[in-house]
């Protein structure tokens, strides 16, 4: 096994910290500032655009797309790609200023890998050049929609139509005045078999029907300005040619687009969690307490020594599993794509607490990333999927696999 990087992905790396530092870490405290001022509620940060453009014009654009893609993609390996996520996500919701931001990144996965030629045109290049956003409608507030065959959201075909009728929440993005698509996940009920009853459709923005109820705070922050919201459909209708792939193909679509975009978080949270370490470095060499510096302080070398442990542990799997994608496909990577996704928001939200620890009271505050860590570790134990569902799903696939060995 080789643990070192390509001469291109060291490139890369260098171009991209160099970047964050002249253009991202300097306006994090403004453009944090600004979205928490209640007067600014669901508006873009005004110099969002431009270090989009100065992103784009320096080459550092949807690296996210696998070389698989082929045209769409600027290609490079999901290995590849890991280091560089891990330094966007550095700061909570940079990864846009690259076009690198779910939920936008598997919405484009999805319209390159299964959309139609005039599903890709309207779409997928707007997507691609960064010049509108996308949700992902699939949670249901009536269900546990951790088992997505439970979705009750009707998806139903009348005449050169379909009809959607439901209630989702949870739906990322969709207070973003940039957000112009919904991809929604819905029943199309049918003879088949349990998994082959469900589908996704596209759904233009502001079609007839569609209600915001409200929008969901996460642990009393909104996440302005794309927010997560409660919708209703109400016989929303939509021409036919928006499904994608067919009807009873949803889960065989979720399942292309929910793999990558899961171990795309890990990627940005083992970002998150070594800043939060380098940041409790620094606090601890630093501050005195009780006469002596907390870095003299046996139990504040050992939080650090298990922190670098950690995220070193969780940096491992994920390569491990994103040359796994590379080399066999997300399907048969399944099992390492499951893993990182229980262990990274587990460690980084461990870390992160150390962290604010160290600071004291400061800690919970937002003058320092640990605190943004900790919220965006947490929330991610449900996003994609909660701890339980992909523990359950990996035990028994290692209770399988396992017994196929022979006894020694």
């Amino acid at each position: 096994m080789d643990f070192e990087y390509s001469d291109k992905v060291k490139a890369l790396q260098a171009q991209l910290i160099d970047f964050m530092d002249a253009h991202v870490y300097p306006i994090e405290k403004e453009r944090d500032h600004f979205h928490h001022d209640p007067a600014n509620l669901w508006k873009r940060w005004p110099g969002t655009e431009e270090i989009k453009a100065k992103a784009k014009e320096a080459g550092l654009w949807n690296l996210f797309l696998p070389h698989e893609y082929g045209k769409w993609s600027p290609g490079l390996s999901n290995l590849e790609y890991a280091p560089l996520a891990e330094i966007m996500g550095r700061v909570v919701s940079a990864s846009e200023y690259f076009n690198c931001s779910a939920p936008d990144t598997g919405n484009m996965e999805v319209l390159a890998r299964y959309g139609t030629p005039e599903q890709q045109e309207q779409w997928l290049k707007p997507l691609l050049d960064g010049t509108i956003r996308s949700s992902y409608v699939m949670t249901e507030p009536e269900v546990a929609s951790s088992d997505a065959t439970n979705v009750a959201t009707t998806i139903i075909a009348d005449g050169d139509d379909y009809v959607i009728n439901g209630r989702k929440w949870w739906i990322s993005g969709a207070f973003d005045p940039n957000t112009k698509l919904f991809i929604l996940l819905g029943r199309t009920p049918n003879d088949g078999q349990r998994h082959q009853q469900h589908s996704q459709i596209l759904i233009p923005v502001g079609t007839p029907g569609i209600e915001i109820v409200r929008p969901l705070d996460v642990l009393n922050a909104v996440h302005s300005p794309g927010g997560h919201a409660e919708m209703i459909f109400k016989d929303v209708r939509v021409p036919k040619a928006n499904l994608i792939l067919g009807e009873g193909r949803g889960f065989e679509i979720a399942q292309g687009r929910l793999g990558p975009g899961r171990i795309h978080h890990c990627m940005r949270l083992i970002g998150q969690a070594q800043r939060a370490l380098e940041y409790m470095a620094r606090r601890v060499e630093n501050r005195v307490a009780f006469g002596r510096k907390l870095a003299d302080q046996g139990s504040i070398r050992q939080d650090i020594a298990l922190s670098f442990c950690e995220i070193e542990q969780a940096r491992l799997l994920t390569l491990k599993a994103a040359d796994a994608m590379d080399r066999h496909g997300n399907k048969v990577a399944k099992d390492l794509i499951a893993a990182i996704k229980i262990i990274a928001p587990r460690m980084t939200q461990t870390v992160a607490d150390r962290a604010m620890q160290v600071f004291g009271g400061i800690g919970m505050a937002s003058d320092f990333p640990p605190a943004s860590a900790f919220m965006s570790a947490r929330y991610l134990r449900f996003a994609d999927g909660p701890d339980e569902v992909h523990m359950a799903q990996l035990g028994k696939i290692k209770i399988a696999e396992l017994n196929q060995l022979p006894v020694r």
